[in-house]
Formats: structure tokens, C-alpha cells, sequence
């Protein structure tokens, strides 16, 4: 009696023991979690765009941190390992100034990751780059992405589009309150530092007046007739964004008795930084 059940014994830790590699090795390490999509952008704004869309299956690397000019920002090694280890890079594709400059080194370096320009399907303003300031065209711009990341993640299509759609009706509120508040007793111009509003003045019907010309700080003779214009066309406000020196902004609004007005062109939080930006420009402009 005792050898049999000896025996039922020994063959039942046998059976474990030639079972258990079988179902350590179906089970993931310990702490291990299901890996995401690397995905790379210029700016901060695309962070949202691609974080809007891929949602909890992407993680995002952005290159022009915050308070630093995309015209003159250099991307550090640190940040091209990432992208050497990236799925996507998601490029503004407008001829910002640091894609000009160092992508070619970022697709060499990312020489397996796939390339989206988010500006294909954008009609283009000369030269001016900011594309993504225009509501309308960060909503090509999301769409661009999407179909980016439909590219490298088939299976989760579904999931990309519905994320798409809901930030898609979001750009459109904030489109629609833009042409309401615009829409009222305004003056139609505001004056700022750095050209960066063309896109967004286009949209709405407004009138951009710059103290930067061409990259440059303004002339003696060049301050002077923006403080006659100024004047002119009743303006109290001089909008300055904090990638840029804002002495020649500020040598502008003491002159015409005005105030200097942040606003960031670069905000990561794009939707909520650009209903901001519509409260401090209608107030500027009633």
C-alpha cells in the first residue's frame, strides 16, 4: 500500500517538474510591460498630435524642448540614440529651420524608422514654417500621423481612428470658437515679436504686424515706424513668445504706452495653449 502511493507520488512530482519549464517560459518576466511605439517629433505641439491619437501604445520623443528656438536648436546625443531606436519620425515638414539643417543626419541615423511630413496636404505661406498654428492644419497634420502609425501598427487601425476622430472634433471646437471670436468688433491686427502667426492670421482675418524682419532685430528706423503704425492702428499690445530675446517687443510697447504680452507658439498642451492664445488676442484686439 505504501509503495503505491510512493509511487503515485513520484510520478505526479515527475509530471510537474516536466511541465513547469513549459509554463514558465509562456509567462513574460516579472515588471516586463508589452512594448510601444517609438515615436520622434520636432516640436512640442506634435507631441499632443501623436499622444491624441496612439494614446497609451505610443511613447513620444520630442527634440526642440521648451524655451528654445527650433531655428537654432541642435539635437544632442542622447536624443539621437532615441531616434535610432524610434518606429516613426514625425516631421513638421515646412522647412522649419532645424529639419532644414539636421534631418538628413536624423534619417541616417533612424535609418529603420518610417518618416511621416505632416505638412502633405498643406498649402504652404512662402517660407513661413508654422504651420501647425493654423487649427485647419494641425487637423491634416493629425491625419498625416495617424496614417503613419495605421502603417507601422495594422492591427490596432481601429483604435488609431477612433482616437483620430475624437481629437479631430476637439481642433474643430477650437476652430469654430476661433471664428467666433474673431468674428465680432475687432481691429484685425496685432502686432508680435516673431513672425510665427501668418498661418493663423490667414484663417481668421487678421493682420500680422512683426517687429522681427527676416530673423533680424529691427533697425532704429525700423522700431520707429512700427511705433507709428502702431499708434496708427491703436495697438497696446505687443505679443512676445519665450524662445525669443524680447528688448527690441519691449522698446516697441513702452514707446506707443502698450504692455508685452506672452504667448507660446510651442506649447505641448496645443488645445488648451491656443484657447489661451484666442483670450489674450481678442482682449488685445477689442
Amino acid at each position: 500500500m505504501r509503495r503505491q502511493r510512493f509511487n503515485r507520488i513520484t510520478l505526479l512530482a515527475l509530471l510537474l517538474v516536466s511541465v513547469f519549464p513549459l509554463a514558465v517560459s509562456c509567462v513574460s518576466p516579472a515588471g516586463e510591460t508589452p512594448g510601444k511605439i517609438g515615436v520622434v517629433v520636432t516640436i512640442l505641439p506634435q507631441a499632443e498630435f501623436v499622444e491624441g491619437i496612439g494614446g497609451d501604445r505610443v511613447e513620444v520623443t520630442v527634440m526642440v524642448p521648451w524655451g528654445v528656438s527650433p531655428h537654432t536648436y541642435a539635437p544632442t546625443p542622447g536624443q539621437l540614440v532615441a531616434v535610432k531606436q524610434a518606429d516613426m519620425y514625425a516631421m513638421v515638414g515646412s522647412g522649419v529651420e532645424f529639419e532644414r539643417v539636421h534631418m538628413d543626419r536624423i534619417k541616417e541615423v533612424g535609418e529603420n524608422m518610417l518618416v511621416v511630413d505632416c505638412s502633405q496636404g498643406i498649402e504652404l505661406l512662402g517660407k513661413d514654417p508654422h504651420i501647425w498654428l493654423s487649427p485647419e492644419n494641425a487637423m491634416v497634420m493629425v491625419e498625416n500621423i495617424c496614417r503613419g502609425l495605421i502603417a507601422i501598427d495594422p492591427l490596432s487601425e481601429d483604435y488609431y481612428i477612433r482616437n483620430r476622430d475624437e481629437y479631430l472634433m476637439r481642433l474643430n471646437e477650437l476652430d469654430q470658437s476661433m471664428k467666433r471670436g474673431f468674428a465680432g468688433d475687432t481691429k484685425g491686427k496685432f502686432m508680435v515679436f516673431h513672425p510665427a502667426w501668418g498661418y493663423f492670421a490667414r484663417d481668421y482675418g487678421l493682420t500680422q504686424l512683426s517687429v522681427e524682419e527676416e530673423g533680424k532685430q529691427p533697425t532704429a528706423a525700423g522700431i520707429a515706424a512700427l511705433v507709428e503704425q502702431a499708434r496708427r492702428d491703436d495697438i497696446k499690445v505687443v505679443f512676445v513668445s519665450p524662445q525669443f530675446d524680447t528688448q527690441s517687443a519691449r522698446a516697441v510697447a513702452e514707446a506707443i504706452g502698450g504692455e508685452v504680452v506672452p504667448i507660446d507658439p510651442l506649447a505641448r498642451d496645443y488645445i488648451d495653449n491656443m484657447g489661451v492664445i484666442l483670450e489674450k488676442l481678442t482682449l488685445a484686439m477689442e
